[in-house]
């Protein structure tokens, strides 16, 4: 058994942690299996506990976008760590990261640091009701805003009913002010927005999405989310906290060429720490308190470390914005492998990409939204998975998650993916 203290280590963490993880796509239940458990990892690498090395495609779920344990990222949070570590009182350090997000970012003009995307997003949603001065939110299926119980909502019997609650604790009277449209369904957002007209305070997306798989907007789904937006007085809240400081220095927004009314940061924004923030205009932030009524506080908001390992990471990045170009042109190879690989097995699948976001569905049919990405054999997906594993790549463990590359990653770390795949192809493993 090649992952034989992983196990000993899983069967140990649950007797004392809930499933044995402190986030659910870390069981492995999607794929079966017992999770690996890494002790160290440097670059495109991860450790495990059973001392081997696998390439990482998940980036700590984004946030690695300079590989791991990226040294300048590293020499910040010791050095920072030296002072202390959490004050509860301003800190220069808040000003810097918020200045050169700003500065990196399009249509910000100020931001506020919190501890996780979900409470950016959570916030970003009480900021817009709290502005507009109506209740509904219009979000999209398979798009994950964080566990806050708003977000937690799945469809009703049709696009113009009130959703109700997919998790035990969300309760009905939280489910019936959030709305429920299917990913690039324009038709979808315009019949609610009739059946709920002057409620809607804010529409929310992951402007790429990442929790379905990679799934890329129709362009003309964006704009149109933009203009209906416009015409009816409706906050547009992107969720970049995927996207952000990934896809471009400005985001989604800027590659997009789309202006989003409020933004949401996590991930690369915290360089590997705990951080997420949201931003937008002076009409708009200035109704968060102190300045204004709507209220959002936080101990350990604008932490030394998180700021410290914000801003070497996105200074890097806005330094050297051919990172961007790079690591397009690393998934661009990634892509064109898969497929060859793939299309020679005859077997159904789509491949999504964009930017430095990929994802691999095992279906006959285009994956542009929930449903026809849950129309994938999960089978295949299992098989694929723990044949990956096994050949030393590790992939997201669920097909329902993008691939995040980074920029250690190798045109040599490519190629071993590719002869992984292969191997497992021939093998007759999937």
């Amino acid at each position: 058994m090649i992952y034989k203290r992983s196990s000993a280590l899983f069967q140990e963490a649950k007797k004392y942690i809930v499933g044995g993880v402190n986030s659910p796509v870390r069981a492995f239940k999607a794929v079966g299996g017992d999770p690996i458990f890494v002790k160290k990892a440097k670059g495109a690498y991860l450790y495990d506990e059973d001392d081997r090395r696998l390439i990482d495609y998940i980036s700590s779920w984004g946030p690695m976008i300079l590989g791991h344990a990226f040294d300048p990222v590293i020499e910040a949070i010791i050095e920072t760590t030296k002072n202390g570590t959490s004050y509860g009182i301003p800190t220069e350090l808040e000003t810097k990261i918020a200045k050169l997000a700003i500065d990196m970012v399009p249509n910000i003009d100020k931001i506020r640091f919190v501890n996780s995307g979900t409470e950016a997003c959570m916030s970003a949603v009480r900021l817009a009701r709290g502005y507009s001065g109506k209740d509904k939110i219009i979000k999209f299926a398979g798009c994950y805003h964080g566990h806050s119980d708003a977000f937690l909502i799945q469809a009703g019997s049709g696009a113009v009913t009130f959703g109700s609650p997919n998790s035990p604790g969300v309760t009905a009277n939280t489910a019936k002010d959030t709305l429920l449209a299917r990913y690039n369904n324009l038709e979808d957002v315009e019949q609610l927005v009739r059946a709920n007209k002057n409620e809607i305070a804010a529409i929310i997306i992951e402007p790429v999405a990442g929790n379905m798989g990679c799934i890329i907007p129709e362009n003309s789904f964006i704009t149109g989310l933009r203009a209906v937006c416009d015409r009816e007085n409706i906050l547009l809240i992107f969720d970049e906290v995927m996207t952000g400081f990934r896809l471009a220095k400005g985001g989604a927004q800027e590659t997009l060429g789309v202006k989003a009314d409020l933004v949401c940061f996590g991930k690369v924004i915290g360089g590997g720490l705990p951080v997420g923030a949201f931003a937008g205009p002076q009409e708009i932030m200035s109704h968060l308190a102190p300045e204004g009524p709507v209220y959002q506080a936080g101990t350990l908001s604008g932490n030394p470390l998180a700021m410290s390992a914000g801003f070497e990471t996105l200074n890097y990045l806005n330094e050297h914005p051919e990172i961007f170009d790079s690591l397009e042109s690393k998934t661009k190879t990634l892509h064109e492998g898969i497929d060859g690989i793939l299309k020679a097995k005859d077997l159904p699948y789509q491949i999504n990409r964009y930017g430095s976001m990929i994802s691999v569905h095992f279906t006959d049919q285009a994956v542009v939204d929930f449903d026809s990405a849950a129309s994938g054999n999960n089978k295949y997906f299992k098989n694929y998975f723990h044949g990956m594993l096994k050949e030393g790549v590790y992939l997201p463990p669920s097909a329902f998650e993008s691939y995040f590359l980074n920029d250690a990653l190798s045109y040599e770390d490519i190629d071993f993916t590719l002869s992984a795949l292969q191997k497992i192809a021939d093998a007759d493993i999937l």
